[in-house]
């Protein structure tokens, strides 16, 4: 019995025998037996005259288009040919700008680039021992599972670590590792860590802002890219230059921060949140004169030197992207715009016994029966029922008129990301009790930066004015909200806040008058009023010519107090007295002048 033959070679066999049928003329039939002799007879056949002059006359004519098709781009377009050789020996490499310098108002460094180096790997020209690599993963911040798995891609460029310190670097190639490569980079870095960490905010790695300034002023920092033309030979060394387009650097920001008053408030915030076992703190001093904001707090805090740190309770800036309800540091206004109005006085008196008040469907109290009051002592007292019968005295759209030109319910305008707007209800949808609660401070939401804008209209004359993160050279124009003789006023009613009796007795600041208001709110979770505390203090100082305006905010307090008069007035008052010294500001208290010899300790 005869063997069958492999597929393939029957396989090869058709298709020699269709080949051999299409070029040549043997029209003899197939033979119904194989041999070795049928099998080669394809070798020694002749190929037809007329198709071998067919297929002689297309090479000639291919031959002929490619010639004349050089000719004439040796003649007639040669820029072509050019650019086909620039295409592979000519690069444009880009010239990175330098990011612009953040600094504070007395020339201090916020945020710089450093010099820096990317580390990159030909993974199948490295080897490193366990301990190396243990140690390569230490120093560039690295997991050794991430590094392994990068270093295993084979016959790869990988990059290993971006952004990579100089110093580092250095102890890197110290290991004398085959296969790496170091590439220049650069990396931002912030001289104050997280004592400005909310102000300057971040980068991401293509040193574009994130967070802060640096998110807020982004194209200003940036600048223009410049770009050089190079020749390079076959192993990629730069061998010719042909022309450079110099890059043009970001420009430079100098912010209104005071970054000896930062610390200041930095460190008053911090001890006062860890004291009282609180949540979050923060505080904003800002000038009265220029509205500049010489400090800006929040805590807990990050350092944007450290991605580990980047957590969004810690990144997140208090003071101008959260609200909540600011409570009787809102009676100052309402009470304000009646003595303007001509409603009230001063002396007038007001009758807050026995303590509460019924208005509509609601009982609006007082901690306790004050009995007759002043106007002046309804803010001592911080009287919720003297300050509820003053505010159902003026009309709903007058007030909230008032609020508005205060800035509540907008975003300030303070050059800084995430600035909200708060919540203030148009007038017409108020009833008596939203106007009650309105007024001592319930019923609308608001930022700490507003608040602190707000209250430039009581250590000026009368007039608010916006608050800025730039360092300014000339006075700030306000909006006129009171008469001046109203802001002279209510300095005077708020300066009895820290006196005996008042709800920030506790207060003292050595040298200075102060004017401020406590404020202590519950907190809403869910919907509803919890025993959950916000407390605040917001003052003037020098009280008699202001020059600072001082926000604090502690978010629950859970020891030692939780009052605004106890846990947030001793921190503006640490704060106040070391700016104002800080700032050679002259003291005004009539008893510490009067006894000389303060000047050297404000000017040390």
């Amino acid at each position: 019995m005869t063997m069958r033959e492999p597929l393939s070679t029957r396989v090869f066999n058709f298709l020699r025998k269709r080949f051999h049928e299409f070029w040549s003329e043997d029209t003899t039939p197939r033979m119904p037996k194989r041999s070795k002799e049928r099998e080669k007879e394809w070798l020694a056949l002749e190929i037809s005259q007329k198709r071998s002059h067919v297929v002689l006359g297309v090479l000639v004519g291919i031959f002929v288009v490619c010639f004349l098709r050089a000719g004439y781009l040796q003649c007639f377009n040669t820029e072509f040919l050019q650019k086909q050789g620039e295409v592979r020996y000519a690069r444009t490499l880009e010239i990175a700008a330098g990011r612009g310098q953040i600094f504070d108002r007395n020339g201090v460094v916020l945020a710089a680039t450093l010099p820096a180096r990317s580390i990159w790997a030909t993974t199948n020209l490295v080897t490193a021992t366990p301990a190396q690599l243990s140690q390569l993963s230490d120093l560039l911040g690295v997991s050794e599972t991430t590094l392994k798995k990068r270093l295993s891609r084979k016959d790869a460029f990988v990059n290993l670590a971006r952004q990579v310190d100089m110093d580092v670097v250095r102890q890197v190639q110290a290991m004398h590792l085959e296969g790496l490569t170091y590439s220049p980079d650069v990396k931002r870095h912030y001289p104050g860590g997280e004592v400005s960490a909310h102000i300057v905010g971040f980068n991401n790695r293509e040193d574009h802002g994130q967070e802060g300034v640096e998110l807020a002023n982004d194209r200003t920092l940036t600048g223009k890219n410049g770009a050089r033309r190079v020749i390079r030979d076959r192993l990629g060394h730069v061998i010719e230059e042909m022309w450079t387009q110099e890059p043009v650097p970001g420009q430079d920001l100098h912010l209104s921060i005071d970054s000896r008053i930062q610390y200041i408030a930095y460190s008053a915030v911090k001890n006062a949140v860890e004291k009282h076992q609180a949540k979050a703190g923060a505080v904003v001093v800002a000038d009265s004169i220029t509205g500049e904001i010489l400090a800006l707090v929040s805590w807990p805090g990050f350092d944007p030197n450290d991605r580990s740190t980047f957590v969004f309770e810690k990144i997140r800036n208090r003071v101008v992207t959260d609200t909540y309800e600011p409570g009787s540091i809102m009676k100052p206004f309402a009470i304000a715009k009646a003595l303007d109005m001509g409603i009230v006085r001063p002396d007038s008196l007001i009758q807050t016994a026995p303590g509460k008040i019924r208005v509509a469907d609601r009982t609006i109290s007082d901690t306790r029966d004050f009995g007759l009051l002043r106007v002046s002592q309804v803010i001592a007292k911080s009287s919720n029922v003297g300050t509820v019968k003053i505010a159902l005295q003026i009309p709903p759209e007058v007030l909230w008129e008032t609020y508005s030109r205060l800035g509540f319910g907008q975003a300030p305008q303070v050059g800084f990301p995430g600035a909200v707007a708060g919540r203030l209800r148009p007038a017409k949808t108020w009833g008596p009790v939203e106007q009650a609660t309105i007024s001592y401070g319930y019923g609308l939401s608001t930022s700490l930066m507003q608040i602190a804008q707000a209250y430039t209209v009581f250590a000026r004359n009368g007039d608010v004015i916006p608050l800025t993160l730039m360092k300014q050279d000339h006075p700030a124009v306000g909006e006129q909200v009171y008469r001046p003789e109203i802001a002279r006023q209510m300095r005077a009613m708020m300066m009895t806040t820290v006196h005996r009796g008042g709800t920030a007795s506790r207060l003292k600041v050595t040298g200075y008058t102060v004017a401020g208001k406590t404020g202590t709110v519950y907190k809403v979770k869910n919907g509803e009023y919890v025993k959950d505390y916000v407390a605040s203090f917001v003052g003037v100082a020098p009280a008699t010519q202001p020059r600072l305006v001082v926000a604090v905010m502690i978010d629950e307090p859970k020891d030692s107090g939780h009052v605004g008069g106890v846990v947030a007035a001793p921190v503006f008052g640490e704060v106040v007295e070391a700016a104002l010294r800080t700032l050679l500001v002259n003291p005004d208290d009539p008893m510490m002048v009067a006894g000389g010899g303060l000047m050297a300790r404000t000017t040390h």
